[in-house]
């Protein structure tokens, strides 16, 4: 088919490209804040789209954060009842969606588009195959070496047999992109893409190529703010795989040194996702195109004296979500909260795509349309059993369980005010004059539980000691 109907066709009903990445979070991009990463084609998609900067992940059961999270991106719907699994907490890896939800792609190819993916899938195979009708380059596990990942070809059986899988030495955020653009490059169909990218970085091993390798220097990396040698008290996950990535306490060179590898993953992600809009550019269909640019979660490196995702700081719940496309304002910084069930419906809202009954996120559109100012009073995030959150976008309550399958945790809460103190370096809850903030984010934290059907919604939210 000729490319200038392709566009027509795209301009009714815009492709999409969908991009997430790995541990990305939500404040190292240039163009929010952040002066020493960089990030130019990042920044250029910000500058002509709208950024979500409030937006955070509904969380996860197990240490592996990736899988749910990524099921609530591709649901719309809360982990507690997009997952099945049982005794998901203890599990390892718990990523296995429930078979009669309805993906984002699935949805998407069910509206007309042809669904293509490429990279990290992460939940169960069952619900790929039922989302997606091609693809390249496919890996279903968590992590790997970038010069060393497991992956499949597109099978169209589902089944992904172990056998079928092979090694690519190619850089993985190479190797995606450089299928992506492919994709891009050979596309002749009658009707729109959705076009599936899932990047493996800046996950560790964090491993750049040069030059991105030797772009920063760590000498002339600040540390955070909220720098800490030492976690003061136990999370309910203070040793697990990502805490024993650097020594501790932890040591200011050596934790300059990982942020200085993490902004180099990121750099060269950014440069390859400029690949991938140059594609689109050269195919002329660019402004026709819907590019969303997200992440699983985030990360701390060295953040309150943490190295991991396994916690309800910003840092690690907070990501980036950058629309840009038909439909989407130019060059506007959104500061509404959202949650990253809203992805899907808002995805959908964008392509005029009917959304299954059973979504619960909320599209975001009304706040691109200037019609509202929000679509949420309060979000909330969960860790395992050790750990809650909710924020109404100042006050931020954390409310921490011990563990009784672990034994590990502390029950006691935190109270920020992240209008004042955004790096979270300041607990208000022990001061007398907050009593009336913490009970009311207590009492909004336990209706959400219930309304998310959060498994540990029958146990108290302040500890008894909380208010004495």
């Amino acid at each position: 088919m000729k490319e200038k109907n392709l566009k027509k066709l795209s301009a009714e009903r815009p492709n999409v490209v969908f991009i997430i990445a790995d541990d990305h979070r939500g404040e190292a991009i240039r163009a929010f804040g952040d002066e020493t990463v960089q990030t130019p084609v990042l920044d250029s998609l910000v500058a002509s789209g709208t950024a979500c900067r409030n937006t955070h992940i509904f969380g996860g059961l197990t240490g592996a954060v990736c899988a749910p999270s990524r099921a609530c991106v591709n649901t719309g719907i809360p982990i507690f009842r997009a997952m099945i699994g049982k005794d998901m907490m203890i599990r390892e890896h718990s990523s296995v969606i429930r078979p009669d939800v309805r993906l984002m792609p699935q949805t998407m190819q069910g509206a007309g588009y042809l669904t293509h993916a490429i990279g990290k899938w992460h939940n169960d195979k069952a619900s790929f195959a039922r989302s997606f009708e091609g693809g390249d380059k496919l890996t279903f596990h968590g992590m790997s070496e970038h010069t060393k990942v497991p992956v499949y070809d597109y099978d169209l059986t589902g089944a992904y047999p172990k056998e079928q899988e092979y090694i690519e030495r190619t850089f993985s955020t190479e190797l995606f992109t450089s299928v992506a653009v492919e994709f891009i490059e050979d596309y002749r169909e009658d009707r729109p893409f959705f076009l599936y990218v899932a990047y493996t970085a800046p996950h560790d091993p964090r491993t750049a190529p040069e030059p991105y390798a030797s772009m920063y220097d760590k000498s002339d990396i600040p540390l955070p703010p909220n720098f800490m040698r030492e976690h003061p008290f136990d999370t309910g996950d203070m040793a697990g795989r990502d805490e024993k990535l650097a020594r501790w306490p932890r040591d200011e060179g050596e934790i300059r040194e990982h942020i200085a590898d993490y902004y180099a993953m990121i750099s060269h992600l950014d440069a390859q996702i400029g690949r991938v809009v140059e594609a689109l550019k050269a195919k002329g269909i660019y402004e026709d195109t819907l590019i969303v640019y997200t992440a699983d979660h985030g990360l701390a490196v060295g953040q309150h004296g943490l190295m991991g995702k396994q916690n309800l700081y910003e840092h690690s719940v907070r990501i980036p979500l950058i629309f840009r496309g038909p439909g989407v304002p130019e060059g506007k910084q959104e500061h509404a909260l959202a949650s990253n069930i809203d992805i899907f419906p808002t995805v959908a809202g964008l392509c005029g795509v009917d959304l299954p009954e059973e979504t619960e996120g909320i599209s975001l559109c009304p706040i691109f349309a200037g019609e509202i100012d929000g679509v949420r009073g309060i979000v909330g995030s969960v860790y395992r059993d050790v750990q809650r959150m909710v924020t109404d976008g100042r006050w931020k309550l954390i409310r921490y369980y011990r563990s009784p399958e672990t034994n590990t945790g502390t029950e006691r809460i935190q109270l920020f005010d992240l209008r004042s103190d955004p790096w979270e370096t300041q607990d208000l809850s022990a001061e007398p004059a907050n009593a009336g903030i913490i009970e009311r984010l207590a009492s909004e934290l336990a209706s959400w539980m219930q309304a998310s059907g959060d498994i540990l919604q029958d146990k108290p939210v302040l500890p008894v000691t909380s208010l004495a």
